[in-house]
């Protein structure tokens, strides 16, 4: 797989929406070749963006839960959680990436209190030292993705504050 061009100061990986979609194709070969999950649960925010393109490519059923952290560098909470609808079946449960796996923790243990037959973990970008069963590619840069770059402000679309001085 090619790696883009980082943009902005070293360090910083901007991620495109061709690149995105490279990295969507390259999850769900992976997963195919030793997993078949009946559904993809996509952790939200950002990771339901990923998890429903693998869900699409491996064609299969998609849901969603969300976790959060109210403050920044703080514990992952449960917003809410996977549906009962993945009692005793495959799943694969998707992130845009992976540092420390607390996020990934607390959806696994979620997960497996409604017993589904199997549960594996894959994401997008590993940054960090814990190991889903599947990723798309590792780095240790500051990940930008492509939804995250602008957001509105006063009506109008600008680069979010807190990425202008990486995206130089």
């Amino acid at each position: 797989m090619r790696r883009p061009p980082a943009s902005g100061p070293r360090g910083t990986l901007v991620v495109d929406w061709a690149f995105f979609g490279e990295i969507s194709r390259a999850l769900a070969l992976r997963v195919s070749r030793e997993y078949q999950p009946e559904v993809v649960l996509g952790i939200a925010k950002a990771g339901v963006i990923p998890g429903a393109v693998v869900a699409s490519i491996l064609q299969c059923d998609f849901a969603s839960m969300i976790v959060t952290r109210q403050t920044e560098g703080g514990e992952p909470v449960l917003v809410a959680g996977p549906p009962a609808t993945i009692r005793g079946r495959r799943v694969l449960i998707v992130d845009e990436t992976c540092d420390t796996g607390h996020t990934m923790r607390l959806a696994l243990s979620e997960v497996r209190a409604l017993r589904p037959a199997e549960v594996r973990t894959a994401v997008s970008f590993k940054t960090g030292p814990f190991a889903p069963d599947y990723h798309a590619f590792e780095t240790e840069n500051f990940i930008i993705l492509p939804w995250d770059r602008e957001i509105v402000q006063n009506g109008e679309l600008v680069v979010r504050p807190d990425y202008a001085a990486r995206l130089g």
